[in-house]
């Protein structure tokens, strides 16, 4: 263990990859129907998966869990082929690719897009690592490609053909080639406080895509299959609690201690990069705990586990090494729970069809995403977290009506919109945690520095105030030192002065005999 806690960071990640996809595989040998495992994956591949879509009904356990490894393995590739420089955005990214591979992302439909971002990389002449993330992130559409590929403009699947393969490449392009400025530009619009950014981009290019493709030209969208109904609660469970145990007692046997994750869970600060700052050992530890943490609140809600929620559970760890942990995420949780109540109660006052508990599945794969959120509770405090979460509720099953249930990043999509419409009224009524988390110096002044490893994470606004007090400070003894020289300068003028006076004293008298 002591060879492992040695490594580098990036090397680190990448056997955490190479281990985390490699479960996956081990498990597809073990499933009840792992004699139809490859037929299952050409299932999987075969057919179209708009979203909602359980791979566990449309190939079996078996396959799911093959594909979700298969995918995870291609992530791992690209990183160690394009020799990227793997960090905690490579962790988000890696992850939330794998955890689709159980409903929405197969080792098919993630292809084209990608291309479209190499091709963008060639002509604007950029090193293909730095591009691997938006490869990845550009699989949010992967439905989209499966949609085109084998059934538009039909509403029965037709399977493979010409026209759905020119289809799929040019949309494929469009989606990886407009991608990357998005993603480059989304900070600016959500300022820092949603941690799914890529979310922003990928699901206003499926809104887009969605117009262009079917309302604009007058084709009706296809139904969603039901395919939620096949569920393995034993089996989930039993895997969740084996992959998330083994991080657990791995980050032990690294040195993890109970005080050094508490540091983690408590610290008032706004940390972007987990394994970095606090170690990889607690990096380990959370994946564990938060993955446990998840689970727990999945079997308490009563959620159906089938292959939606089980992907569910993996995506709401992409966060784990970029901000998100029990501390700050139950404010969302609590704020989800009021929102549920609120609304039962109006819709049971008033007469109306209340379909959205805490354990429907819309409401479970929105509140994935709301966690992304927890910056707000980092940064305002866990009151303004509930009432994010409470937003994001209400809006969650409204968005898939912009983007036709093509784009896989919908709650990521509605956390953005609830940034974008609640951050002007933080901004204004609300006051930042802080004070507590800069340093003072020795004269008493704050220094201006955060004390994470990515300050660049704050959202431009507060950045500017910041950046602003601290140059007033500086302006302020730069004044005072200013001050200082001009007193002095005129010390100086005086005792010159004073010497041409003395000097011409002798003159005048000789002048004077």
């Amino acid at each position: 263990m002591k060879k492992i806690h040695s490594l580098r960071e990036q090397h680190f990640l990448e056997i955490f990859f190479g281990v985390f996809a490699s479960f996956f595989l081990v498990a597809a040998v073990f499933m009840p129907d792992r004699a139809t495992m490859f037929t299952g994956l050409w299932k999987i591949i075969s057919s179209p998966c708009k979203a909602p879509t359980s791979y566990f009904s449309v190939g079996g356990l078996a396959a799911t869990f093959l594909n979700m490894g298969l995918v995870g393995l291609c992530c791992l590739a690209l990183f160690v082929g394009f020799k990227v420089k793997v960090n905690n955005v490579s962790t988000l990214a890696f992850i939330l690719t794998t955890s689709f591979g159980s409903w929405g992302i197969n080792v098919l439909n993630m292809w084209p897009s990608m291309l479209g971002v190499v091709l963008y990389g060639y002509i604007h002449k950029e090193k293909l690592s730095g591009l691997v993330h938006a490869m990845l992130f550009s699989t949010g559409l992967a439905p989209l490609i499966s949609e085109l590929l084998l059934r538009y403009p039909h509403p029965e699947t037709v399977g493979f053909s010409f026209f759905g393969l020119m289809m799929t490449l040019v949309v494929g392009i469009f989606i990886g080639f407009f991608l990357p400025v998005g993603l480059a530009n989304s900070p600016k619009i959500h300022k820092g406080f949603t941690l799914y950014s890529a979310a922003l981009p990928v699901g206003m290019t499926a809104f887009f895509l969605n117009a262009a493709l079917f309302k604009t030209t007058g084709f009706e969208l296809p139904e969603l299959a039901d395919t939620l109904n096949f569920t393995a609660p034993v089996i989930c469970n039993v895997f969740c609690i084996l992959l998330f145990g083994t991080c657990i007692v791995v980050a032990r046997l690294m040195g993890c201690t109970m005080k050094a994750y508490l540091r983690l869970l408590t610290d008032d600060k706004t940390i972007w990069d987990f394994s970095s700052y606090y170690g990889k050992h607690v990096f380990l530890m959370n994946v564990g705990v938060f993955g446990l943490f998840i689970l727990g609140y999945y079997n308490l809600i009563g959620a159906p586990f089938n292959g939606v929620t089980f992907g569910i559970i993996i995506c709401m760890l992409a966060t784990c090494n970029s901000g998100s942990h029990p501390g700050n995420v139950w404010p969302i949780m609590l704020g989800y729970l009021a929102a549920n109540i609120i609304s039962g109660t109006f819709s049971f006052l008033i007469g109306g069809n209340f379909t959205t508990p805490l354990n429907s599945q819309s409401i479970i794969v929105g509140l994935c995403y709301a966690n992304g959120l927890s910056p707000i509770a980092d940064k305002y405090g866990w009151k303004q977290g509930v009432i994010a979460a409470f937003l994001h509720y209400l809006l969650v099953t409204s968005v898939p009506n912009l983007h036709g249930g093509f784009c896989l990043y919908n709650g990521g999509f509605t956390a953005a919109l609830v940034c974008i419409f609640l951050l002007p009224k933080l901004e204004k009524y609300c006051q930042l945690k802080e004070p507590s988390r800069q340093r003072k110096s020795e004269d008493g002044h704050y220094d201006g520095k955060f004390k994470g490893p990515n300050p660049v994470h704050m959202g431009p606004v507060h950045e500017l105030a910041h950046d602003a007090s601290v140059l007033a400070h500086h302006a302020g003894e730069l004044v005072h030192h200013a001050g200082e020289l001009v007193h002095h300068a005129g010390e100086m003028v005086h005792v010159v002065g004073h010497h041409k006076q003395s000097e011409e004293e002798p003159k005048n008298e000789e002048i004077k005999k």
